[in-house]
């Protein structure tokens, strides 16, 4: 038998990085400390915050939720808000949404759901068939959703008053966008990266990464020893051959290198002063249409939103 690095009890899981067997009490209370020392490092958080939890009802952020209200509970000035974006896809949203709402329920959590319909006024199934429609779907639906939903939770974060907004990115996430963003040259995709996203502008709400140093295997390890229920279905559009092919790479380096995903982490601490000088480039504005921050007159989401009601009302095919 293989015993615990911790208590000698029977280990369950075994960490490469770090050469550790743990068994299942010992291992959920590191993946709890390595969050907690994540959040003290990065200073990610303040005892008087109000953070909006952005929770999609997938593992990622039901473990954040879960980790998060059990912090709190040390915490009690600072306040919890479970902030959901229902995109409007068939068949696909309605498990993670039961899912949410009911990890919220059983912690105590206040939750908030809102609509791509309600927001925007289409649901992003509508948003989709309309661009096939006209042939002009010529970027990825992802980089769609991606547009809207980072808009979706900005407002969401303002609306139940939040002083940061949380997401559930996990190790895996982050480093497979460092190297995406090296391959693309792409400095205002790196600018999102890191533990948190400062204020860049008075209508952006900081967002905050306290997964960020817990790999995805142990997430979803820590969801199954906590009963946190798990998403079974593949959203329709999930098509990111770039990203999986960033995935596959980085997961096969891991075999041979298995503190490869925390070595591009650190890398990308130390380039964080590039990228903040970067911040100033931006010449952030407020979109003359909706009001939230935007580079240009009209913020990418309107623009989008501008395409889709000109063709929903000329009813004119275009190619």
């Amino acid at each position: 038998m293989v015993k615990c690095f911790y208590c000698k009890n029977e280990a369950v899981t075994f960490r490469p990085y770090s050469g550790e067997y743990l068994c299942k009490p010992c291992f959920l209370k590191s993946v709890e400390r390595k969050v907690q020392r994540t959040i003290n490092k990065y200073s990610l958080l303040d005892v008087t915050d109000t953070v909006a939890v952005a929770v999609s009802g997938g593992k990622d952020s039901l473990t954040l939720l879960t980790i998060l209200s059990k912090l709190e509970q040390r915490f009690h000035e600072t306040k919890l808000i479970a902030v959901t974006i229902d995109e409007g896809i068939k068949n696909y949203r309605e498990e993670s949404l039961n899912f949410a709402k009911a990890v919220a329920s059983k912690l105590g959590v206040e939750h908030r759901i809102y609509s791509f319909k309600n927001l925007f006024g289409y649901n992003f199934d509508e948003v989709i068939a309309t661009l096939r429609e006209y042939s002009l779907d010529r970027a990825s639906p992802c980089s769609y959703c991606g547009l809207l939903r980072r808009t979706a939770l900005n407002i969401a974060a303002k609306d139940v008053g939040a002083t940061k907004l949380a997401t559930a990115h996990n190790l895996d996430d982050e480093a497979q966008t460092v190297i995406m963003n090296f391959l693309r040259a792409d400095y205002i995709r790196a600018l999102r990266t890191g533990p948190r996203l400062e204020k860049i502008h008075p209508g952006f709400i900081p967002r905050v990464k306290p997964l960020i140093e817990i790999p995805e295997r142990e997430i979803i390890l820590y969801a199954y020893f906590s009963n946190i229920p798990l998403h079974s279905q593949t959203c329709p559009y999930a098509q990111d051959a770039f990203r999986n092919d960033v995935r596959a790479f980085l997961n096969r380096m891991e075999v041979t290198r298995p503190e490869v995903k925390y070595n591009i982490l650190r890398i990308n601490d130390r380039l964080r002063s590039f990228y903040t000088r970067l911040e100033g480039q931006l010449n952030l504005t407020l979109c003359v249409e909706c009001g939230e921050p935007a580079s240009q007159e009209l913020c990418k989401k309107c623009q989008l939103l501008k395409i889709l009601n000109q063709l929903r009302s000329s009813g004119t095919r275009k190619i």
